[in-house]
């Protein structure tokens, strides 16, 4: 079972510490810790706020939990790419002058007419006609809404493509926008990437899709969602610096010729990836077999999936004899790693590189796992992860 993450409750303050060593020495803890770095939070918002030559909407599903969404608002982002009439709720219950934009291309019956009458959402994505249809049933006045069409860019240089279950072909795409344009609404066109995209081109590939689509349709279009894809500093993946990515991107916008487009994209990794560290403990150590307090049914999920390649970057501490975390330094050897449950399944799925003089009662901090990681997090076993302290101002 999945956390309720998001509310409009108020949060017990979180013991706050000046590093992660202190964290370990203070608290000695037993259970997975989740270390939360604002200032980090606030450095991935200014890159997209500043630099970015559009609207960053932040992706909620990456990272929903209340913490980690006050981080969000508090560095400045004020919309959010909202899947599910759910995630409309709960930003808006927190943040009620939040811009939500309802940018799932299939929604259940009646959840775009509450999001449009309840929370005044106005954005929505369709890809192919009857969910266009649904849409335009559900909301009557369409003068008010933008409707997205979102195309297929299956164009690799991501490690989790995004379009075999949703996106449509140039042609198809243009009838839809005609059907748009006729029913009075605004047209507008996105596309996704795919998650963890390393090849910035991959974007200019898009867009190339879309001016092909538009010159189909003979519309201009008001609006364009370059969708996520933005990469973290994950190990095993060369990222490019996030400039390439916004120069790209910039040009290639160019070529369409819409001097008042309005342009879009929904970070979630990149805005949330390097503000989370987990300190997790060795339970256990069989030779090259290592037993964590965490894993793939808590905050690895991620970790499991065909074609994500990546790893988190981990630093090993050790309690001296007065109680102090230092940090071991010997050479670094392979290890599998498993999780605390009774499940075979809940190991990590490629070794993990640490020192060699590891054992139980030493503690091991994964860096960069704000994203898709508590957000998938589960209670198997009675195992569930909820200890949150903070690192920084």
């Amino acid at each position: 079972m999945n956390a309720h993450p998001l509310s409009a409750q108020t949060l017990p303050a979180m013991e706050r510490f000046s590093s992660v060593e202190e964290v370990i020495t203070a608290m000695k803890p037993g259970d997975p810790v989740y270390v939360l770095e604002p200032a980090k939070f606030r450095a991935s918002a200014e890159r997209f706020l500043k630099h970015f030559p559009g609207t960053p909407m932040y992706a909620v599903k990456a990272n929903p939990t209340t913490r980690a969404m006050d981080l969000i608002w508090q560095s400045g982002i004020r919309h959010f790419d909202t899947a599910s009439f759910g995630e409309v709720k709960m930003v808006k219950e927190r943040f009620p002058e939040a811009v939500c934009h309802f940018m799932a291309p299939v929604r259940l019956p009646g959840h775009a007419k509450a999001a449009f009458e309840q929370y005044g959402v106005t954005d929505y994505v369709v890809d192919c006609e009857f969910e266009l249809e649904k849409l335009l049933s559900e909301i009557e006045d369409h003068s008010r809404l933008r409707i997205f069409v979102r195309l297929a860019a299956a164009l690799g240089g991501a490690l989790l493509e995004l379009s075999s279950k949703f996106g449509t072909n140039p042609d198809e795409g243009a009838r839809l926008l005609n059907r748009v344009v006729a029913a009075g609404a605004q047209p507008a066109a996105t596309f996704h990437v795919g998650s963890q995209c390393l090849s910035p081109f991959s974007y200019a590939q898009a867009v190339e899709i879309v001016r092909r689509t538009i010159d189909k349709a003979g519309v201009k279009i008001t609006a364009l969602d370059i969708g996520g894809g933005f990469p973290a500093p994950l190990l095993n993946n060369d990222v490019p610096p996030f400039i390439w990515y916004f120069d790209t991107i910039r040009e290639a916008i160019e070529t369409l010729d819409i001097p008042d487009l309005q342009l879009l994209c929904e970070p979630g990794r990149a805005l949330v990836t390097e503000g989370l560290s987990v300190v997790t403990q060795v339970v256990l150590r069989k030779g090259d077999r290592l037993y964590l307090n965490d894993g793939t049914y808590g905050s690895f999920d991620e970790l499991t999936l065909p074609g994500f390649n990546a790893d988190y970057p981990s630093r090993a501490f050790r309690l001296s004899a007065t109680g102090e975390a230092q940090p071991l330094t010997t050479q670094t050897t392979p290890f599998r790693v498993y999780g605390p449950t009774c499940d075979t399944l809940d190991v990590l799925p490629r070794p993990q590189m640490l020192p060699e003089d590891i054992k139980a009662g030493d503690f091991i901090v994964f860096d960069n796992m704000g994203a898709y990681t508590v957000a998938v997090r589960t209670n198997f076993n009675g195992f569930y992860n909820d200890t949150w302290v903070q690192v920084g101002a």
